[in-house]
């Protein structure tokens, strides 16, 4: 039995589906998981991170954890009560979803030092792990939507800099094979997509995905930080807007890692907008 935590994201929704075809038996939960969640057959169980208890009965009769590290709730869990409990309930693996920032931002509190907490946590927790440390995610782009499908109009900032984002199909598929395998363990892994994108190359990917044109506004970093603070931390904002305008070359480095566990070249963003039109038009 595989727990899959965050079983309702972006990355956990894909990995479910990737193990129960796979054969794998899997225990999704989150904190507001139902049925209509999850395909028949997939046990679901509600849980919250944040309450190391409440995943006491979601960890029985399981051997491997997909874990997620909290996103910007990160600074509220326990991951040592967290890792405890699943230790206790027998699981031998655990595969966790970290940040690519413990590396690249080792000072920042929001994508650095809490990260990076979390996975000095999994090292020390007598389980085998694994650790996968994406950068940014192709979803990103799904804070367009309303105002493509409104508009037709992407505003951000920093429209010429590019980043390698990495499709969430790709990190659910590389999190199933490290989760069912063990010659995995004790490594990190490094997930990007295969090229740089700016934020401008994205808006015109999803102009072609939908067929219309879609007009780029680049904002300024003040009126993007203005937009940002109502609905993320102010330190989470500030690295965010740093990656964004100033990124590290670790930062812009293309890692091979999702092709060398995978065996094919990482999704492109075009891939990912074209999958996904219908939600921007």
């Amino acid at each position: 039995m595989i727990v899959v935590t965050g079983a309702t994201g972006n990355v956990g929704r894909t990995l479910v589906q990737a193990l129960t075809t796979a054969g794998e038996q899997v225990t999704a939960t989150s904190r507001g998981i139902s049925a209509a969640d999850v395909s028949e057959g997939v046990r679901h169980s509600r849980a919250d991170l944040v309450d190391a208890e409440s995943l006491r009965p979601v960890f029985a009769g399981a051997d491997a954890l997909f874990l997620q590290n909290g996103g910007t709730s990160a600074h509220l869990l326990n991951p040592t009560q967290i890792l405890d409990v699943a230790h206790a309930a027998g699981i031998e693996r655990v595969v966790l979803l970290s940040s690519q920032g413990v590396a690249t931002r080792p000072r920042s509190a929001s994508h650095g030092s809490t990260a990076r907490a979390i996975e000095d946590a999994v090292r020390r927790s007598g389980m085998g792990w694994t650790i996968l440390r994406p950068g940014g995610f192709h979803s990103n782009a799904l804070a367009w939507a309303e105002s493509v499908r409104t508009r037709r109009t992407v505003t951000a900032p920093f429209g010429d800099t590019g980043l390698p984002t990495v499709d969430p199909a790709d990190i659910a598929e590389v999190a199933a094979v490290t989760l069912r395998k063990d010659d995995h363990s004790g490594r990190i892994y490094e997930l990007t997509g295969p090229a740089l994108t700016s934020p401008r190359q994205r808006a015109g990917a999803i102009g072609e995905a939908i067929g219309e044109p879609v007009r780029f506004v680049e904002q300024t970093r003040d009126e993007a930080r203005s937009e940002m603070v109502q609905f993320m931390p102010e330190p989470v904002v500030d690295t965010t807007l740093d990656i964004l305008g100033e990124p590290t070359p670790a930062e812009c480095r293309i890692s091979p890692d999702v092709e060398h566990i995978l065996g094919g070249t990482p999704r492109t963003f075009t891939d990912w907008a074209r999958r996904h039109a219908a939600l921007f038009r």
